[in-house]
């Protein structure tokens, strides 16, 4: 049989190599096949498990808070004592200084001289002192112990509370970062607003339904009651043509309170989560601006409005959301 041309082999190695790409392309899975993007229904199980689980941790840490506030008491208690019996024994200690320094200085050459005088009135006045000295070296003896002890109770307990402050922040980190975790997830929920245009622009939509507002309006606004649990109602259309988005049926607004009053601080700090998040799915959501407490952002920063002479004309009761 005749040898294959060189020809022939040049041709027979490209196809087998070609093979081979074609077969390690085909067979390598690819990045979104190794990693499909979570349904909604799945992040919304993970969600109430972590919730469950901050729930936990928020119960264990307001039980540490309490056990703390005990230890706080206690190692009160224990300075108190300490600093009472401080004083005992400093008192306990001058009696017995006053004694060895009568002792030292008695005309009649101390307790030994008197054991030993002729007369038995100095006996008797040994027997009160001596009997008064043991009194003292008693007391001082107590007061000594007292002392110890107070010490060695308010070093446990000042230990003690440096621990209990420990695992609190410890839980307390824990809890933030689970929250945070939360927040990161339920962000991904965020839908697409209808209408998105492949340049990124957004097509003009007309109002429709009961409520007479937008499609994309109402995706934003679902979204916002999904991802946040709101106190009072969201006003959308009205009528009043006041040059805003309103009467396009094009913005919502979130109130805070029931309206011309300041909201509390809890709401305020809700008021805030609410335009934050806005400002962050701007392009996803295809919203506009978001005005907040006297402060309009258009995706680029907050800027200062001017005062329109009242808590809701100025937004300090509601964030208010305009879309395209």
């Amino acid at each position: 049989m005749a040898a294959p041309s060189p020809t022939f082999r040049r041709h027979a190695a490209l196809v087998l190599c070609l093979s081979l790409i074609a077969a390690f392309t085909l067979g390598a899975p690819t990045a979104g096949s190794a990693e499909p993007k979570p349904t909604e229904a799945k992040l919304r199980a993970e969600l109430a498990k972590l919730n469950k689980k901050v729930d936990g941790l928020i119960e264990a840490y307001a039980a540490k808070r309490e056990s703390f506030k005990k230890a706080q008491k206690a190692e009160t208690v224990a300075k108190q004592n300490l600093a009472r019996a401080s004083d005992l024994y400093a008192k306990a200690k001058k009696q017995v200084d006053s004694i060895v320094q009568l002792r030292y200085q008695s005309s009649t050459g101390g307790l030994p001289a008197l054991l030993f005088a002729d007369d038995l009135g100095g006996a008797a006045v040994m027997e009160q002192l001596t009997a008064q000295q043991s009194a003292h070296l008693q007391g001082f003896s107590e007061s000594f112990e007292r002392r110890k002890r107070a010490t060695e109770t308010a070093a446990r307990l000042t230990d003690e509370i440096g621990e209990e402050a420990k695992e609190m922040q410890t839980q307390r980190d824990e809890v933030e970062d689970l929250i945070k975790d939360i927040k990161n997830r339920l962000d991904r929920l965020a839908p697409v607003g209808s209408g998105r245009r492949s340049d990124g622009s957004w097509a003009p939509q007309l109002p429709a339904g009961a409520d007479n507002i937008t499609d994309r309006t109402r995706i934003m606004r679902e979204a916002v009651k999904r991802r946040f649990d709101l106190p009072y109602a969201v006003g959308c259309y009205r009528s009043a043509n006041d040059g805003g988005e309103h009467p396009l049926g094009r913005a919502c607004d979130f109130m805070m309170s029931t309206g011309g009053t300041m909201p509390s601080a809890a709401n305020i700090a809700l008021g805030d989560e609410i335009a934050a998040w806005a400002i962050k799915n701007k392009s996803k959501l295809g919203v506009k601006y978001v005005i907040w407490r006297q402060r309009i952002n258009h995706g680029s920063g907050w800027r200062t409005m001017s005062n329109r002479g009242g808590i809701t004309a100025n937004h300090y009761d509601h964030p208010h959301i305009s879309m395209y």
